[in-house]
């Protein structure tokens, strides 16, 4: 099931439920997604999809920054409540002892060996990881591995 699918079961469900809050978020969701496709012309790749997802979670995690900044203590419980909601349409999430493994084998076959070379390893594990690690989250493991 694609998530244009799913986000409009669950808006269904949430319209049932009569809860707003996830009912806006599902919303804005599928408005992004349908606006992406009015752009491309074409239906949209699940990747693309992801990608879409990952942006907008990526957005509401820089917003959380400045709403804590300003103590805006309301604000920012809703953002992270937003948050959580978004990242349970994505996939399934790498362990950090699994995506260590996977690093760790691109390093081994390119054979780096200092930080300098991060940028590589990184070009080479977030097409890999993508959708399934967070790209910070990545660049942190592999600097620690290449450390």
């Amino acid at each position: 099931m694609s998530l244009g699918e799913r986000l409009s079961r669950d808006q269904l469900y949430a319209t049932k439920q009569k809860d707003r809050f996830r009912l806006n978020v599902i919303r804005s969701m599928r408005a992004e997604l349908q606006n992406a496709e009015k752009e491309k012309r074409f239906s949209l790749t699940p990747e693309e999809e992801t990608d879409i997802l990952q942006r907008e979670i990526k957005r509401r995690r820089e917003s959380l920054s400045d709403y804590s900044k300003s103590g805006r203590v309301e604000l920012l419980k809703q953002l992270e409540e937003e948050i959580k909601i978004l990242e349970g349409y994505l996939p399934p999430q790498l362990s950090d002892e699994e995506l260590k493994q996977l690093i760790q084998q691109v390093v081994k076959e390119m054979g780096a060996s200092s930080p300098q070379e991060a940028g590589k390893v990184m070009g080479k594990v977030m097409p890999e990881v993508k959708g399934m690690a967070d790209g910070n989250r990545v660049k942190k493991m592999v600097v620690e591995i290449l450390s």
